[in-house]
């Protein structure tokens, strides 16, 4: 039996997804079962054959998605997965050699927890934060519980992740907020999290691909960066406090020292922030989309959203 499969989301990213599972298979022992799920449409030929060669030497599996969506790959990692947990991680990393075996012994110690891994950043130069910092950035060397994660270093038992629906496939593009949308929805199912700083990687920060992919947010008039904020709001508050949230944002987002210095962006910053708010109440509406799993007659799993 699988006691803990890696799941990579990846999109847009060569060369340093290469590296990242390089590193990954690497470590010892290697993942008991890696998963990367690919929502790139074409790579480069040395990427591609080298996610060829693994998938057929069985090291790990390369599971395509036709569209680009980072929740829609997380869910499908969910179901794809035979472990009874499953560690995300980002797909522009290095991981610690003990990452593994400190998320592992974290659920021996909290078998119904999600376990936080803690995340070193560029700029941190290698050094983790104070103990007393604030805001928690997850780079203190102090475990503690704590009410939301990271998206590119954490672990969740795979059943009750899916007991709860999964993510939620609306949080869209850049998909901001759907760590705290789930992490939200766990704490109000009696369930913890847990902030591990053994369960460390190095992020990397690729220039290219990701949610980079999606631009700069504060150079657009598209709604990809904002709508998740918006939306996150409206799914997790009363729906008065929220929009008052929502307007809060809306504001504070075009008064910063790049619109000081170039008010020609405030207008297309606002109409990109309009155009947010919009789709997330769109979004809102419609109700969100969580995963649901029935079993076929022929042993199946199907998946569907509600």
């Amino acid at each position: 039996m699988i006691v803990l499969s890696v799941a990579i989301p990846t999109y847009g990213r060569e060369q340093v997804l290469i590296d990242s599972i390089e590193s990954l298979l690497a470590l010892d022992p290697p993942p008991e079962e890696l998963l990367v799920i690919d929502q790139t449409p074409d790579h480069e030929p040395s990427t591609k054959a080298h996610l060829q060669d693994w998938n057929q030497q069985g090291r790990l599996r390369w599971i395509r998605l036709k569209q680009p969506s980072i929740t829609a790959a997380m869910n499908r990692a969910l179901l794809e997965a035979q472990g009874q947990r499953v560690l995300f991680l980002d797909d522009d990393i290095i991981p610690s050699p003990g990452l593994l075996h400190a998320h592992l012994e974290a659920h021996r110690h909290w078998p119904g927890a999600l376990i936080a891994g803690r995340v070193l950043q560029p700029w941190h130069q290698g050094q983790p934060d104070a103990e007393t910092a604030a805001p928690f950035r997850f780079n203190s060397l102090q475990p503690r519980p704590c009410s939301e994660f990271m998206g590119g270093n954490f672990s969740l038992p795979r059943q009750m992740a899916l007991d709860l629906g999964g993510f939620d496939e609306n949080f869209v593009r850049v998909a901001y907020r759907y760590e705290a949308e789930l992490a939200y929805r766990w704490r109000q199912a009696g369930l913890s999290i847990r902030y591990i700083s053994e369960a460390l990687i190095d992020h990397l920060q690729a220039q290219r691909g990701g949610t980079r992919s999606y631009g700069q947010h504060l150079t657009t008039t598209r709604p990809d960066h904002c709508v998740g904020s918006f939306y996150f709001r409206l799914r997790t508050q009363p729906l008065l406090p929220a929009l008052l949230g929502c307007l809060r944002d809306l504001l504070r987002s075009v008064i910063t020292r790049h619109h000081l210095r170039r008010p020609w962006w405030i207008p297309l910053g606002l109409l990109a922030q309009l155009r947010g708010l919009a789709w997330a109440l769109r979004l809102h509406y419609s109700g969100p989309a969580l995963v649901r799993v029935t079993l076929c007659t022929n042993g199946l799993q199907e998946r569907q959203l509600w």
